[in-house]
């Protein structure tokens, strides 16, 4: 074989090498998408499956049909929030130096993610009730999905101040209540407990208000022996 030959069958291999990997990329690109979709599928499922495992249910078929609107739950909600991060990146990169710009946009792209949010929450917990659960075993479901941050939280703030009324602690657990609301929608676990402690700030300042020293109140409550949870 000539030298022109070898050059020829040298650049024909290249060709065909670069053709390959020029094909077989993007398969293995989204394989590694699938392989990771299934691994997240999993991930919430096994979740899922843990906080049903705490209601009792003794209807085995029962118990999986809860367990896969709670996993699709958790789905939904990382599609809306995995979206809304790549809209992020592209708004950002579109702006440019126009930080007003910028700051517009992600505004009213947060807004968007609210309304969507906000659409899926009630569907959610309609489906949870027409799978045949109690009132009773859907908020432990809450609970589930928010580390039972509310019981912990709420039992704190009782041995924390001891003399408070009955108003002062329905008024807490009203408000322990509507964090875990927004808590359950969270895309983390750090954006849960955000939730809770925005409501323990509002909780401070209105017992603040009825005249308690929560200052003075937490010393004397370490003071007994009384370690806080992180909540």
């Amino acid at each position: 074989m000539n030298r022109i030959n070898i050059s020829k069958a040298i650049q024909l291999t290249v060709a065909i090498f670069t053709l390959w990997i020029g094909y077989t990329a993007p398969v293995k690109a989204q394989q590694t998408a699938v392989e990771k979709q299934a691994a997240y599928q999993k991930v919430v499922f096994d979740r899922s499956a843990k906080i049903v495992s705490k209601l009792g249910l003794t209807d085995s078929a029962k118990a999986l049909k809860v367990t896969k609107i709670i996993a699709k739950q958790y789905s939904d909600l990382n599609d809306i929030y995995a979206d809304r991060d790549t809209q992020k990146v592209i708004i950002k990169r579109e702006a440019g130096d126009n930080k007003d710009q910028a700051s517009a946009k992600l505004k009213e792209l947060d807004a968007k993610v609210s309304t969507k949010v906000d659409k899926l929450h009630p569907k959610y917990l309609k489906s949870l009730a027409k799978a045949g659960l109690t009132p009773a075993q859907v908020d432990q479901i809450k609970d589930g999905m928010t580390y039972d941050v509310l019981h912990v939280t709420y039992t704190a703030y009782l041995n924390e101040v001891s003399e408070l009324t009955d108003v002062q602690k329905k008024q807490i657990m009203d408000w322990l209540l509507e964090a875990r609301e927004h808590a359950i929608d969270a895309e983390s676990s750090n954006a849960k407990h955000a939730w809770f402690g925005k409501y323990k700030g509002r909780i401070n300042n209105y017992l603040s208000k009825e005249g308690y020293d929560m200052k003075k109140e937490e010393t004397e409550w370490k003071a007994r022996g009384f370690k806080p949870k992180n909540s």
